[in-house]
């Protein structure tokens, strides 16, 4: 039996079957967090060290290293990017 394989919309929350609204979203969330993973593992910060920079608790640095995308808004997010001195930029394309 044949698999047929479709073409990614480039988003994959929308290929999942989101709301294109919520899909936007979410992909700034996954994008922002896995931003956030990559500096903490650039830098070699431990959960403790990496709590203390963002000013969270370290049992939230775990969630965000383990990918536990449902406990951060968009909002969070972009707060501990601000908190690292990180300018966030959002653009629109048509």
């Amino acid at each position: 039996m044949k698999k047929k394989i479709a073409k990614s919309s480039g988003n994959v929350f929308v290929d999942l079957g989101f709301d294109p609204a919520e899909a936007a979203v979410l992909q700034m969330r996954s994008n922002l967090m896995s931003d956030l993973r990559l500096y903490i593992e650039k830098h070699k910060l431990t959960q403790s060290e990496a709590a203390k920079r963002l000013g969270i608790a370290q049992s939230r640095v775990s969630d965000l290293v383990r990918g536990k995308w449902d406990k951060f808004s968009l909002e969070m997010l972009i707060s501990l990017e601000a908190r690292l001195g990180r300018a966030i930029r959002i653009e629109f394309a048509a």
